[in-house]
């Protein structure tokens, strides 16, 4: 095997200036083309791909070890940069080409289970236990640095308007966040557990007692919940908090991040301010609280259209309190058939609702589900509301709001993907306004819809007593295409507001104490007005990567059952381990 010694790297593979000048270039052989008296070896690096080119004119000894070369092998080059002959428009380094009279093999590949190219169909089980062989794939580098790009941009935007960086501990007491945590047995304090973070909420808010009034962390966060393609176990936030501040000077500094990320990674302008829309006006129009406005299909009341009709799935929602609800899918008609309806009605009521109404207009009269109960006068008079035309489909549902609005809202989503209705953009929106309670059917109480330090608006606190669902939170969303990319909030800084809120909430004086008793013993030494929020990094990386699931800008992902393919963890521990730990395994009775 050869060695470096004499070489050293000048530049890398995806380089293009420089014609007639001498070169040291390294990194994996991404394909050989041997054509007798020519040899061609596209060498990849992170940067790119760049030819290297052996002829009559090369060293012997250096042309049969180029010969011998394979797909990733490790090698350096050095040569002379010339002009291509062939030139390959598909590369941005593909007029030029090295003639290489120095080739080091550096270090010989096996046959790799799967061919490192862009365009793969490998099972992607296979790719993650290979994941160090997939990093080498462009389109996954290029994921990760743009990711590293996120990360650079958001320290120099924080860093330049007056944001400290501050560490919070990753072994912490486990205090409720509505996620599962995951747990560290203490070998020094037996039958004692650390939790890992699921948030730095706590320690920022020390933090702002603390006096640092502007803090800013990419925090390592772990929740032990069910997994999805933008969901891992283990996830970074940039986090951040102020104090001495309010809503809208939130809103102000992440707006200008916003700004200077894309501006800075992307070269692209987002208009600010941002638009926002209130909780109960996203929930009204879009049946989500992450709604995606690049398109319209926006959800319709019409249950005083049909108040008086004899059709008990209407009459008994309305009767019971609820209403009745629909969108309007554009040339929807020929694409859902009778079948695809079908398919709907039971998507439906897969997600909550007992069933699902619809009118599908292809002929010259529309033709609804519930036709019978409904003259043909008055089912055109209720097109017309609706705004619908031959060739629409119109899908109703009427049940209590909490029903209708998230069942439309997804049924929204689902056939204006079916149909590509979607346009490509970025689609920032602020949510404001949130309910600060949320009532829990199983529990018969009110809880908590974000956490219990957030503060609630000033002219609301009267109906903490007495009305809790008229108590709206000083809290607000961020929100990018659809997905939820932050959550943050106002925090109660007062000791008795505090308390008052606990309480509410149904904590006992004792759970307090053993939850948050550090945290409301720091609050009788003053807390200055602050707030923050965390912006997931990994969604963020995901959206602008253009990418569906966050394993393609994660380095080394978890799949939906929290294992990681290549190390194989989780694994087990000896019993040495496990006796310093004073823990045991318990056997399921039916193992």
């Amino acid at each position: 095997m050869d060695t470096m010694q004499g070489l050293k790297r000048t530049n890398y593979c995806g380089e293009t200036e420089g014609i007639g000048k001498t070169v040291v270039v390294g990194g994996y052989v991404q394909k050989i083309r041997d054509i007798g008296n020519l040899i061609f070896i596209d060498l990849r690096d992170r940067t790119g791909i760049v030819q290297l080119a052996f002829d009559d004119g090369s060293d012997r000894e250096v042309f049969e070890k180029a010969r011998t070369c394979r797909q990733e092998f490790a090698i350096m080059a050095k040569g002379v940069v010339r002009e291509r002959e062939s030139k390959n428009k598909e590369l941005p380094t593909g007029d030029i080409e090295i003639f290489v009279d120095d080739l080091r093999i550096l270090a010989k590949a096996q046959t790799p289970p799967f061919e490192i190219v862009n365009d793969t169909n490998v099972n992607e089980e296979l790719r993650l236990k290979y994941r160090y062989l997939d990093l080498r794939r462009t389109v996954l580098q290029e994921n990760i640095i743009l990711r590293s790009k996120i990360a650079k941009a958001a320290r120099d935007y924080f860093y330049d308007n007056g944001f400290i960086e501050i560490e919070t501990p990753m072994m912490i007491k486990s205090t409720p966040e509505g996620a599962r945590d995951y747990v560290v047995p203490s070998r020094i304090h037996h039958g004692k557990f650390y939790a890992l973070p699921q948030s730095p909420q706590i320690y920022k808010q020390l933090l702002m007692i603390a006096g640092f009034d502007r803090y800013i962390q990419l925090a390592r966060c772990f929740r032990d919940e069910d997994l999805r393609a933008d969901r891992q176990p283990e996830f970074t936030q940039i986090d951040m908090e102020m104090s001495f501040v309010d809503v809208e000077d939130i809103l102000e500094i992440i707006e200008g991040f916003i700004k200077y990320l894309y501006k800075t990674v992307l070269d692209t302008d987002i208009p600010t301010p941002l638009p926002r829309l209130t909780y109960k006006d996203a929930m009204e129009r879009y049946g989500s609280d992450k709604p995606d406005t690049r398109f319209g299909m926006e959800i319709q009341n019409i249950t005083d259209a049909v108040k008086d009709t004899d059709f008990v799935v209407f009459r008994s929602a309305i009767d019971n309190g609820g209403s009745v609800r629909a969108i309007v899918v554009p040339d929807a008609a020929a694409t859902y058939t009778r079948k695809e309806i079908d398919k709907l009605v039971e998507y439906s009521k897969g997600i909550g609702a007992k069933g699902l109404a619809y009118v599908r207009w292809t002929d010259a009269e529309p033709n609804a589900s519930f036709k019978k109960f409904f003259t043909p006068e008055e089912i055109a008079a209720l097109m017309e509301r609706l705004g619908a035309k031959q060739g629409d489909v119109v899908l109703i549902v009427a049940d209590k709001d909490r029903i209708t609005l998230p069942v439309l809202g997804a049924l929204r989503l689902k056939t204006a993907k079916r149909l590509d209705m979607i346009p490509e953009g970025w689609n920032f929106l602020w949510i404001t306004d949130f309910p600060f309670f949320e009532y829990d059917d199983e529990t018969g109480s009110w809880v908590a819809m974000h956490h219990p330090f957030t503060m609630p608006k000033d002219e609301c606190i009267q109906y903490l007593d007495t009305d809790p669902g008229k108590v709206i939170a000083k809290a607000y969303d961020l929100v990018l295409n659809g997905i939820e990319l932050s959550s943050g909030s106002i925090r109660i800084n007062d000791y008795e507001l505090q308390q008052k809120m606990f309480e509410s909430l149904g904590l006992s004086d004792e759970e307090i104490e053993a939850k948050f008793g550090f945290l409301v013993e720091a609050y009788k030494y003053a807390a200055a007005p602050h707030g923050g929020m965390g912006i997931g990094l990994d969604r963020l990386a995901m959206l602008m990567a253009g990418c569906d699931s966050l394993r393609d800008v994660t380095a080394f992902p978890k799949v939906q059952n929290a294992s990681e393919l290549m190390s194989s963890a989780p694994g087990t521990i000896d019993e040495a381990q496990m006796k310093d730990l004073a823990i045991a395994i318990v056997k399921d009775e039916e193992e």
